[in-house]
């Protein structure tokens, strides 16, 4: 059965690998930008959605993140990831919520991060706003357990996109160290000892949404290679 799926922030990185893996299995695939959905504004949220018809499979994807000292981080730093990361999260949540429910049927992945269990320095708001997208799951796990519907989540170590990239970027104008070097530093802070590609996380969401995980509910994948066990 051809399924609806809508990928938030779909347009690139890991959005749009998860796009494009949902498109190769043969479902309908809406894969929102900021432009077309920006899940910060309720009113924008309840219009895209009311528009794209029964959904069958809601990936919170749209994410966004800075880096600084917590003495350092600004209140529209934080607000903008808390707003973004989280808060996103439950507006899209939130308007496919009873439809999945009156249907007996959906999968709700929301894409963390390894930020999602453990502290992180200089990233305050990133880990507070992961944090709170894990809680935010495991919440909706319970109201839905034993609907037909699943809320799961993925948490990936650092993957090769233009977010990573960014962070490279300040770490290289922070530190004064070349950006292979930065790049290098990032993927060792995880046993496996690489950069994620962006195709790993697409199958590891795509494994969650799957029929034949239908018992799978209120989980976080860690993908990193082993370090952290949940």
């Amino acid at each position: 059965m051809t399924r609806l799926v809508v990928v938030t922030g779909g347009t690139r990185g890991i959005g749009a690998a998860i796009a494009a893996h949902f498109a190769g299995a043969g479902d309908t695939v809406l894969a929102p930008g900021r432009r077309e959905c920006d899940v910060t504004d309720e009113a924008a949220v309840r219009a895209y959605f009311a528009g794209a018809g029964p959904v069958d499979v809601l990936v919170n994807n749209a994410g966004v993140s800075s880096s600084a000292p917590t003495a350092k981080t600004t209140l529209a730093e934080w607000q903008s990831q808390l707003s973004v990361n989280a808060t996103g999260a439950f507006l899209c949540t939130r308007e496919v919520l009873p439809g999945m429910r009156a249907r007996g049927r959906g999968r709700i992945v929301t894409v963390a991060s390894t930020a999602g269990h453990t502290g992180v320095r200089y990233t305050s708001g990133y880990t507070a706003s992961k944090h709170a997208a894990v809680g935010l799951m495991r919440a909706v796990s319970a109201e839905v357990a034993g609907t037909g519907v699943t809320a799961n989540a993925v948490c990936p170590a650092f993957v090769r996109t233009d977010m990573t990239a960014d962070s490279v970027a300040r770490i290289h104008e922070r530190t004064g160290r070349d950006e292979a070097a930065a790049e290098a530093a990032l993927a060792a802070s995880s046993p496996l000892g690489r950069l994620l590609e962006p195709q790993e996380v697409a199958f590891a969401v795509a494994f969650l949404a799957a029929d034949e995980a239908a018992a799978i509910n209120g989980q976080t994948l860690v993908l990193d290679g082993g370090g952290i066990q949940k």
